[in-house]
C-alpha cells in the first residue's frame, strides 16, 4: 500500500468513527465521562506524578475537565498543549478560565507562562493524556492527522512510558494502519 492509500484509508476510517463517537447519546457521553475520570484519578501513573500534561476535550471527545480541575486541586503542576506552527508545546495553566480558543477553535492557554520542558530523569514524575480519533486492541492510537502527537514523543521516550490514550469504546476498530512516524502511547484506556 503506498502512503498515498494509507493516508486515504486513515481518512476514511477517522471519519467513521468519529461519526460513531458524535453519535453517542448524552447519557452515554456523561457515562464515558465519569468513567474516564475515576479511571485516570484511580490510576497509580496519577498518585506517582506531581506533573500531568493533560489536553483540553474539545467536540464529542471524552471530557477531561474533571482530571484537569482535580489535578489542579490537588497541587499537580497542569500543563496543556498549545500548538505553534507545526510543533506542539506545553504550557503551565493555573484555572481552566485562562484557556483561550486557538488551533481550529480548541482551548488553548495563551502561552505566556512556564512551557514544560522535557527531562528523562524527571519523566517518571509525570503522566500524559493524549486524545484520539481511532484506536485498536494492540495500542495503535490515530490522532486527527496532524501528527503532533507523534513528533511531539518522538525522541521523549521516557515521557512516553508515562503516556495514556482516552477515549471512548466506540473508537475501537480491529486494526489501525500505522506508518512509521506513529508513536503508541504506552497504555490506551477507553470506556
Amino acid at each position: 500500500m503506498s502512503t498515498e492509500e494509507r493516508r486515504e484509508v486513515k481518512k476514511k476510517l477517522r471519519r467513521e468513527v468519529l461519526a460513531r463517537r458524535a453519535a453517542l447519546t448524552e447519557p452515554e457521553r456523561e457515562r464515558g465521562n465519569l468513567l474516564i475520570t475515576e479511571r485516570i484519578l484511580g490510576h497509580q501513573w496519577y498518585y506517582l506524578s506531581d506533573t500531568i500534561l493533560g489536553f483540553v476535550s474539545y467536540g464529542s471527545e471524552i471530557c477531561t475537565t474533571e482530571i484537569l480541575e482535580n489535578a489542579l486541586q490537588d497541587g499537580k503542576r497542569v500543563y496543556v498543549p498549545k500548538v505553534e506552527g507545526q510543533e506542539m508545546r506545553f504550557y503551565r495553566i493555573q484555572s481552566l478560565a485562562e484557556l483561550k480558543e486557538g488551533y481550529k477553535g480548541i482551548p488553548e492557554p495563551e502561552g505566556n507562562t512556564e512551557s514544560y520542558e522535557y527531562a528523562p530523569e524527571e519523566a517518571a514524575n509525570c503522566l500524559l493524556l493524549m486524545p484520539g480519533s481511532v484506536f485498536d486492541p494492540l495500542g495503535n492510537r490515530m490522532g486527527y492527522g496532524g501528527g503532533f502527537y507523534d513528533r511531539y514523543l518522538a525522541d521523549r521516550e521516557a515521557l512516553r512510558l508515562r503516556s495514556i490514550a482516552v477515549g471512548f469504546r466506540c473508537q475501537q476498530v480491529e486494526s489501525v494502519p500505522v506508518e512509521e512516524t506513529d508513536v503508541k502511547p504506552y497504555q490506551v484506556i477507553l470506556v
